[in-house]
């Protein structure tokens, strides 16, 4: 069982939202105010509803905290639905109208509603502010050891952004921050703006694409021998989970899938650089092995290499648009057009955040099975001692030997 798990409960316009983090080392800082700059993050951004008008996200820490430290028990946080007002004293109307692309029909079949309101409410994408939340923890966690997670729009429609191969990520990221639509093309992301105000002003909605990337990552996190410990189908499976995401890669996966073999694999190269010393000390060279090219993202055999991990999500456009839709009516069974529910109209860069979030999630859950331990302060020195790509953490024995099988 991974050491690190999450739940998240609450409706989109019920009286909170709940999540319950379970296997965080005692020992980790922690503040809401670290918590609350990234939902605020995830609020922020040119397309975004009137729902995020009305909310202002701010995490409540209830549980596995205590005196701005990690305890190692279940860490319990809580975020008001400020629109749950709009909706306390009222009676809802019936929802018997499903909208295409959402689960609004897919939920009635499987759990028997007989209004539709309740799949709405749990499958709303309201419920990605814990994961936001939980993923800030995380955050915070892989920051002790050097790791950083971040992301950016690549791609709104047919509008790409152009990214030199080299332009730093750190770059990148300050770029996308700087940006209103989380783009670190700055000519890109002013079109971006005018292709979503054109959408907005034809009652209609679009999606694109978002890059995450983790930097620091040590080599050897993740397993390849059972297919659940697969650090990249993890990865996958994590962006996958997010709503309206339909595709999602390592690397350029589906240009790579277009080339040769010998064109996509990352070459093994021997480089030297100074072993630590003390001063006025002459030190031997480390020789260490490292890679050509990252055009496998930073996963091989389901273990990560050391590289940067690179992921990127398809994000298709959001199902509610102010056009209405061709449905059915449940309650009657006649052909009729749906109803808007509020919404937004390009959610791609509030979704980067999200994914930050939910790869931040796997790759501390891969970090705490490989160090082990209760506390932070055991795992630093472990961490410091991981093998890694130097040729002298890999000795090889250079001798013939047999499987030694029974058969």
């Amino acid at each position: 069982m991974s050491p690190l798990r999450f739940l998240t409960a609450g409706e989109s316009h019920g009286p909170r939202l709940t999540a319950i983090l379970e296997g965080m080392v005692a020992g980790l800082p922690i503040s809401a105010g670290v918590i609350n700059r990234e939902l605020t993050r995830r609020q922020q951004s040119f397309g975004a509803g009137g729902r995020m008008k009305i909310e202002h996200d701010t995490a409540i820490i209830t549980a596995g905290v205590m005196a701005g430290v990690t305890t190692g028990g279940p860490i319990s946080l809580e975020v008001a639905n400020l629109d749950y007002r709009s909706w306390a004293d009222r009676d809802i109307p019936p929802m018997t109208i499903p909208r295409p692309g959402h689960a609004d029909l897919t939920a009635a079949i499987k759990y028997g509603y007989r209004d539709l309101r309740p799949g709405l409410e749990r499958a709303s994408a309201r419920e990605t502010t814990m994961r936001v939340a939980v993923g800030a923890v995380c955050k915070a966690y892989l920051a002790q050891f050097g790791i950083t997670v971040a992301g950016y729009v690549t791609a709104i429609g047919e509008v790409e952004a152009t990214l030199p191969a080299d332009l730093p990520y750190a770059e990148r990221f300050a770029r996308a921050e700087a940006s209103p639509v989380r783009c670190p093309d700055p000519a890109a992301s002013d079109t971006m703006v005018t292709l979503i105000r054109e959408v907005m002003q034809a009652r209609d909605t679009i999606g694109g694409v978002f890059e995450v990337v983790a930097l620091g990552v040590p080599p050897g996190l993740g397993s390849h021998v059972h297919f659940d410990r697969k650090l990249d189908g993890q990865l996958l499976a994590a962006l996958g989970s997010i709503q309206a995401v339909k595709g999602v890669e390592i690397g350029p996966a589906f240009a790579n899938a277009r080339l040769r073999g010998t064109q996509v694999q990352d070459e093994i190269v021997v480089t030297s650089s100074p072993a630590p010393r003390l001063e006025g000390e002459e030190g031997e060279e480390v020789r260490q092995l490292g890679r050509a090219s990252n055009r496998a993202g930073g996963l091989e055999g389901g273990i990560t290499t050391g590289e940067p991990i690179v992921l990127r999500a398809a994000m298709k456009p959001i199902a509610t648009t102010l056009t209405p839709l061709r449905s059915v009516d449940l309650a009657t069974g006649e052909p009729t057009a749906t109803r808007y529910e509020r919404s937004d109209f390009c959610a791609v860069p509030r979704a980067v955040v999200i994914g930050e979030a939910m790869v931040a999630w796997v790759l501390a859950d891969a970090l705490l099975e490989k160090l082990g331990g209760d506390s932070l302060a055991e795992q630093l020195p472990r961490f410091a001692a991981l093998r890694r790509s130097r040729l002298e953490d890999l000795p090889m024995d250079g001798v013939a030997w047999r499987f030694g099988y029974e058969t």
